[in-house]
């Protein structure tokens, strides 16, 4: 095991699997652990993992990219409840997939009514050799649909007709009812079919999760003291210049729970409390802000020291909500720490600094993910407030020791009576 947060771990180290990691023999302590990232040992059987190693080596609810590394399976009726929304079932599938139904959409329509043309012109005559177009006038015929010859003059009408393209030598008679009654319902149905597609493609084009590309977690947490406390933190960023509306963020720690019963509950969630610069609400995000969670006797990481995270399996999910700018959307963008991605002893260092040439605020992207290290007790934080409690009472016998001092009351004099000598006759009388 290694703890040089300069060399980066290699490809197999970065994917090694939790479980190897808690193989691994040589585990550090509280007395030889030293700041940095901690990475286990790679062996010949990591080097062999490589196949599925994508979904399965992660072992994390949220990916990096935010995205929900859920699998469902055994749903009943999967497919069914599936095209009952069909809107959100194409707006949520891939390109390819909502591109093929945009197109299916238009050519099947296009047959389906270019079939019901020529069952029309077929049951009214017109497709006979001595009514079609040419022989007509001659025959003096009058057709339901002008210069219908087949199946392709059918199909030509029937586009013409749903996008309103403009009718040439094909136009509709008066001589069928059934041709006009079509002829309006075709444009009905065109105009549903555009309105049903465009929204869609539009919807799927302006989705606010394509907001989140742009908004940045930093790849890993830190740990370090802040105003006396250890406090887990993570940076979030905005690159665009058109801000988040009362942007917010919270984070979620997933792990395992058992209870008084004895129930053991594998995927527990708990709130864990964070805020920056002071502002527990909604955040003024117009540049990278530093998220905080102070790790006090409310968090449940109070009693978990350096070498615990180690050996610990959680994850923290944290998700920053807002509103866009520009278009009034509400996005979300999701990203998660795994206990590995957690380095004890490091800070993040300032990227915002005011540019006197330019004349404003500029923020150093490429520090976005740097950090340096700091002086860190090893120790958990309820070990530290007693630490620091059993100090301060230390500090205080002392002081109450010192400060005794023996104090004498001196009891004050009392006067003596003045007395006022007269001799009479050789007797003293005195005059109290």
């Amino acid at each position: 095991m290694h703890a040089d947060p300069e060399s980066p771990p290699s490809r197999e180290e970065a994917q090694l699997l939790p479980d190897e990691w808690l193989k691994v023999k040589t585990v550090a302590t509280n007395g030889n652990l030293s700041p940095g990232v901690y990475y286990p040992t790679v062996t010949k059987r990591n080097r062999l993992h490589r196949h599925g190693i994508t979904r399965r080596t992660r072992r994390r609810a949220i990916l990096k990219n935010g995205e929900c590394n859920i699998l469902k399976s055994r749903i009943s009726q999967r497919r069914l409840r599936f095209l009952q929304d069909m809107f959100t079932t194409l707006v949520d599938a891939q390109w390819r997939w909502t591109l093929l139904v945009f197109t299916l959409s238009f050519i099947l329509s296009w047959l389906g009514f270019a079939l019901i043309w020529w069952l029309i012109a077929f049951t009214h005559g017109d497709l006979e050799t001595d009514h079609l177009p040419p022989m007509q006038e001659s025959s003096n015929w009058n057709p339901c649909v002008l210069n219908i010859y087949d199946f392709t003059s059918c199909f030509l009408f029937s586009i013409e007709t749903q996008h309103t393209i403009g009718y040439g030598a094909r136009t509709t008679t008066e001589e069928c009812p059934e041709a006009i009654f079509i002829m309006c319902l075709q444009s009905i149905v065109g105009v549903m079919i555009q309105a049903f597609m465009v929204g869609i493609v539009f919807a799927k084009m302006t989705r606010p999760k394509h907001r989140t590309q742009t908004l940045l977690f930093s790849k890993h947490a830190v740990i370090c003291q802040r105003d006396g406390e250890l406090c887990l933190m993570f940076r979030v960023g905005d690159l665009r210049k058109s801000h988040i509306i009362g942007a917010s963020v919270r984070a979620q720690l997933i792990r395992s729970r058992t209870t008084k019963e004895g129930e053991t509950l594998s995927h527990y969630q708990t709130e864990l409390q964070l805020n920056a610069d002071g502002c527990d609400g909604n955040l003024f995000f117009i540049w990278p802000i530093t998220m905080v969670h102070r790790i006090n006797a409310e968090s449940p990481f109070y009693g978990v020291s350096a070498a615990d995270v180690l050996q610990e399996k959680f994850e923290i999910v944290v998700i920053l909500e807002g509103t866009i700018e520009s278009t009034g959307q509400t996005t979300q963008a999701r990203s998660s720490y795994t206990s590995s991605e957690i380095m004890w002893g490091h800070r993040f260092v300032p990227l915002v600094t005011y540019n006197r040439e330019r004349q404003g605020y500029e923020v150093d992207y490429s520090k976005f993910e740097e950090t340096t290290q700091v002086d860190t007790p090893l120790c958990s934080a309820k070990e530290l407030d007693d630490f620091y409690g059993s100090q301060a009472d230390r500090r205080s016998i002392e002081s109450t020791e010192h400060g005794q001092q023996a104090v004498f009351l001196k009891m004050p004099e009392r006067k003596k009576p003045e007395a006022t000598a007269e001799q009479k006759d050789g007797d003293f009388t005195v005059t109290l």
